[in-house]
């Protein structure tokens, strides 16, 4: 008796196979636009650690390097020997932009576009309000502080000490009062019979010492200029001794404008991006996708990591 085979053809086959081949499953079970997106915070992670080693490589080479308390001891409305009260505010409000961005996120993975975009706007809000601070502080650094990447007033003297104020100076035996008009304007300065040594504050010439008009001191400390060299703060040692300490190292200047401007154009650019996803939502592009608004997450993870990053410029500059 004849046994019937079946036999396939070559069209069978390739309609049987069809429906298994998809593009392959997908690695650590994450869509392929977060793994690029976790692919590029890994590489710019390594560009900002290639800077802050460099810098703590700098910091730590150098005998003299600015403190903390000093340099970023004012604040707006005119508030002074505030150490670091502002720049905790601005990591304060960042930390929170996180909290509201991750709350995006969550209402995104519900399909609550109303949601999305309130929290949204909280974030563009926050991270608006961090640039602003960073702006008033290099602008207080750069014109009232004299801090730039060619000058850096502030430094750590070597020797224990106290930094004198213009009254105390006064006091100091064969020093006199000098008053003169320079650039239009009355200038008032204490000036040492024996070396010569002037002393200004920030309030007798407008921030800038008036030799050279070009070098704007802080209002922690004094001017001094000697033997035509500019000087930083003028201080008493444990037995008396009066004296002065050069200007910091240059370098701090430009590591910290380089190194916060970098961080300060990464939220720049995540504002940027978050503002055109938040339209993106508002128009219910995201909803017809029916993937939890990922977008959202996707932008949610450059927020925290921005964030995550300034926690180590914020361990850098200004606290150690």
């Amino acid at each position: 008796m004849a046994q019937d085979t079946a036999v396939k053809l070559p069209e069978q086959e390739h309609h049987k196979d069809e429906h298994l081949w998809e593009g392959g499953t997908e690695p650590f079970k994450t869509s392929y636009g977060k793994l690029m997106m976790w692919y590029f915070l890994l590489s710019d992670a390594f560009t900002f650690a290639g800077f802050l080693i460099a810098y703590g490589a700098l910091r730590f080479s150098m005998e003299a390097w600015p403190i903390p308390d000093f340099v970023f001891s004012t604040a707006p409305f005119n508030i002074h020997h505030a150490p670091l009260i502002f720049v905790t505010f601005m990591t304060f409000v960042l930390i929170v932009s996180s909290v509201t961005v991750l709350r995006a996120v969550q209402e995104g993975k519900n399909e609550n576009e109303g949601g999305v975009i309130k929290w949204m706007i909280a974030t563009i809000i926050g991270g608006g309000i961090f640039l602003g601070c960073q702006a008033w502080e290099w602008t207080n650094l750069i014109v009232q502080e004299g801090t730039t990447v060619f000058n850096n007033p502030f430094s750590t003297h070597v020797e224990a000490g106290k930094y004198l104020t213009l009254d105390e100076i006064s006091q100091i035996p064969k020093t006199t009062k000098v008053e003169e008009t320079i650039h239009g304007k009355n200038v008032v300065y204490y000036q040492s019979v024996v070396d010569g040594t002037k002393y200004f504050t920030k309030a007798d010439h407008n921030g800038k010492a008036p030799e050279s008009m070009d070098f704007a001191n802080g209002s922690s400390y004094l001017v001094t200029y000697h033997d035509g060299k500019y000087m930083n703060a003028a201080y008493k040692t444990a037995d008396g001794t009066i004296k002065t300490e050069p200007m910091g190292p240059k370098a701090f200047g430009a590591l910290f404008f380089f190194i916060t401007g970098f961080h300060g154009f990464h939220v720049f650019s995540g504002l940027v991006i978050l503002s055109v996803i938040t339209l993106n939502v508002w128009s219910g592009m995201y909803k017809k996708r029916q993937n939890g608004h990922e977008m959202v997450e996707k932008v949610g993870l450059y927020w925290h990591f921005v964030d995550l990053v300034w926690v180590f410029v914020f361990l850098a500059f200004y606290l150690i």
